[in-house]
């Protein structure tokens, strides 16, 4: 295609400009909001895209409440930009900032980590041993990368003898390009994995696999490799729609598939992955790069809390909330936002800017004495990277619907510059505005 076939989109993005001064106008008008007055203790789990985001809407709903956000983690990780950091498009300080940059004035940071959650009394012990009582609690922890669930496999590991993990951190990101690059230049067989949890941004599998086959190809080294996708799934993606339209692309890239495969366990020293198939039956398979998502949990301490589902994810523990209001089913003072939240979709941090709104209206309703008609419908987007410079932007909601926030400018399903530039520009924007509280 000729660059002139992409002109109408280039005025597009002026247009998404625009849009975004909406939202800035959009948040403006929420904080000329009148004020609740309370003394309510709050207390939320988290300090991440939700946690920080949530805080920052609060301070300006409410008056007089104790605001305490729990968070060990000194840095903030602009988790999107991992898949840049680990195709070698972005360096590992793209994604990383101090939590306190982001935290309004009015509320109090506790960094260290939650010990115990006792959701019948209300209180909430820390490592250090401090204590805190709460009137609401707000779980926005966020989940963990168990890989421990991977047998033979380590962190230290990632960068090395052709293993990658982009998952677990910017500086993990980047040593996982430091093994893909090697392999895009002297080739040989890939494996691309994906875990049979629930995920956080369950696109960047794909991403990463559409990024290495493109690096490859502009590298003129594709045709020295054999690219396979393995994921214990029966398809490519969790809407049936866009699950076909991947799987034509990888078909006319030569990228293989191998579905109802689980990863079990890897042998570094042989270069060799084992996996489960549909029939419990192990599977072994030789690489010379592989690229590891883990099994993904709730915190241990959320897991002990009483406050998961009880009737599915047995394994996973994701918190028990109402999938519209996002409060918890047994403890109406209990709220979930983010990954941590026991929702069908959602684990994403476009889901986070629909998510955050609705929590906050019910528990502003809920001091006042009120109620709200406010509700998540599900929503999760993924600019969806199919190759350096083109990416569909895929939005949909629990239905499996298909809703774009631009129809009639961005095609959800074509592989288009603007839906790139939503990604790797105006993501990021959107995203410091959301822990802002203001988009």
């Amino acid at each position: 295609m000729t660059d002139s076939a992409f002109t109408p989109t280039r005025r597009g993005f002026l247009t998404l400009a625009a849009g975004a001064g909406a939202l800035a106008a959009t948040g403006a008008a929420k904080e000329a909001q009148a004020q609740t007055r309370t003394n309510a203790k709050i207390v939320i789990l988290g300090a991440g895209a939700a946690g920080a985001a949530l805080a920052n809407r609060l301070v300006r709903r409410l008056d007089g409440a104790q605001i305490t956000l729990v968070d060990g983690r000194k840095e903030h990780w602009y988790q999107p930009g991992f898949s840049l950091i680990a195709a070698g498009l972005k360096p590992p300080s793209y994604s990383v900032s101090q939590t306190t940059d982001w935290l309004p004035t009015g509320v109090t940071l506790k960094q260290d980590w939650a010990a115990n959650i006792d959701p019948e009394t209300r209180k909430i012990a820390l490592q250090g041993g401090e204590t805190l009582d709460y009137d609401y609690l707000v779980v926005a922890t966020g989940l963990v990368l168990d890989h421990a669930g991977i047998e033979g496999f380590d962190l230290n590991m990632v960068g090395e003898n052709g293993i990658g993990a982009l998952y677990a951190g910017p500086d993990y990101a980047a040593r996982t390009w430091q093994a893909a690059s090697k392999f895009t230049k002297e080739g040989g067989i890939g494996l691309f994995t994906r875990p049979a949890t629930e995920m956080k941004c369950a696109g960047a599998p794909l991403k990463h696999t559409f990024l290495i086959d493109d690096i490859a190809r502009k590298a003129g080294g594709r045709s020295k490799m054999q690219i396979t996708y393995a994921a214990p799934q029966g398809a490519l993606f969790g809407v049936p729609i866009v699950a076909e339209k991947v799987r034509m692309l990888f078909a006319q890239r030569g990228i293989d598939t191998a579905m109802k495969h689980t990863l079990k366990a890897i042998d570094p020293g042989a270069k060799r992955a084992t996996f489960v198939d549909a029939d419990g039956f192990d599977i072994d398979m030789d690489y010379d790069y592989i690229h590891v998502i883990p099994p993904q949990r709730a915190p241990e301490v959320i897991r002990q809390s009483g406050l998961s589902w009880e009737e599915k994810w047995l394994d996973q523990g994701w918190v028990e909330v109402d999938k519209h209001t996002l409060r918890h089913n047994r403890y109406p003072d209990v709220f979930a936002v983010g990954d941590i939240a026991g929702v069908p979709k959602g684990k994403t941090a476009a889901s986070v800017k629909w998510q955050v709104p609705v929590v906050e209206d019910h528990l502003v309703a809920q001091i006042a004495g009120d109620t709200t008609d406010a509700s998540y419908n599900g929503y999760t987007s993924c600019p969806l990277i199919t190759r350096v410079g083109r990416a569909m932007l895929i939005e949909f909601d629990y239905n499996n619907d298909l809703v774009p926030s631009f129809p009639g400018m961005i095609a959800p399903l074509e592989e288009l510059w603007i839906s790139w530039l939503m990604k790797e520009v105006a993501l990021k924007a959107t995203y410091n505005a959301m822990l802002r509280g203001r988009a």
